[in-house]
């Protein structure tokens, strides 16, 4: 069964006394959840709670641990799930390790159906300040963010705007210490008029702009926009066309990427490399011949030469 052709896993992650094992223990005993198909439970950090197996819903759980990051390779994760005779994988992730590590990991075949985060909302805007890149790398790509132990006195716009600035699509449930979970409903309107004529990006909202263009992509289709960037010549690019973007940091300075878009230009020739414009451009969804698939490419209506914005690499704070 491990050698099916997809094979669903269930990952949970967060740090030590996060809540994970107690979430995971109570899925497994769920009978909703677990109706007898095998699965194998895959530990990779030892926490101060231990499972009990015999509260599951099934007795087709196993449990395997994985105590060094070494061991996470596909072939080991296969030889796993056949020990196991999987049909699903439930991962409890250790926190302390980056998730691409897992992810690259992965057999073919091996596809994360859910993910989830947990934190100790007493000690989670601890974390983020002194452990940001760790913090944004479980958010990044999670459905679910909870906080558990959260009380009134707690600030949910701090939880709000850390999650927020890794994912716009992640849901965040504040768990009380009685049990009763709240959903954030704190609405997010874009920093930017997407109604206007033109679409004005200003230079502190380039990356929320180009995430928001990068996971809702249709909204933007025909729009004419508005924002200050770098223009960069590349050889590899077809004949009248040139790169625009801006370098943007997610977390830290060791996640500097630049976050580049195609512009069609007649005289792109001309455009001198490394530059600041100020870019007036109408966006449409083509395929893109430079790098081989659909994607957004600016047709340029008008430039101007601009100085460097005075914070030249863009966050999402």
């Amino acid at each position: 069964m491990a050698d099916r052709q997809n094979m669903p896993v269930y990952l949970f992650t967060g740090f030590l006394e996060a809540g994970k094992t107690r979430f995971i223990q109570e899925t497994l005993e769920d009978k909703r959840f677990c109706k007898g198909e095998r699965t194998l439970l895959l530990l990779c950090e030892e926490g101060e709670e231990e499972y009990e197996p015999d509260e599951f819903a099934a007795k087709t759980v196993e449990i395997r641990t994985i105590t060094d990051q070494a061991e996470l390779t596909a072939e080991n994760l296969q030889r796993l799930a056949r020990e196991a005779k999987a049909e699903r994988v439930v991962v409890e992730y250790n926190g302390m390790w980056l998730l691409d590590q897992l992810y690259s990991a992965l057999p073919e075949g091996w596809m994360v159906y859910q993910e989830f985060f947990f934190a100790d909302a007493r000690t989670f805007l601890l974390y983020n300040e002194n452990m940001r890149q760790l913090v944004y790398d479980k958010l990044k790509s999670c459905e679910l963010a909870v906080f558990n132990r959260f009380t009134p006195d707690m600030d949910k716009m701090a939880f709000h705007r850390i999650v927020r600035g890794a994912s716009r699509r992640c849901d965040i449930a504040y768990e009380a210490p009685d049990g009763k979970v709240e959903y954030d409903d704190i609405v997010d309107p874009l920093p930017f008029d997407l109604d206007a004529p033109v679409v004005e990006i200003g230079d502190d909202d380039f990356a929320v702009w180009y995430r928001d263009l990068s996971e809702e992509p249709k909204k933007y289709e025909g729009k004419t926009v508005r924002f200050r960037c770098l223009a960069l010549r590349r050889d590899k690019l077809p004949a009248e066309t040139f790169v625009v973007g801006r370098h943007v940091m997610t977390c830290c300075v060791e996640d500097i990427q630049f976050a580049g878009l195609v512009c069609q230009w007649k005289e792109a020739a001309s455009v001198s490399d490394g530059s600041w414009i100020l870019l007036t451009a109408s966006i449409h969804f083509k395929f893109n011949r430079a790098y081989g698939k659909r994607g957004p490419v600016l047709t340029l209506l008008s430039m101007e030469p601009s100085e460097e914005p005075e914070q030249a690499v863009a966050t999402f704070y």
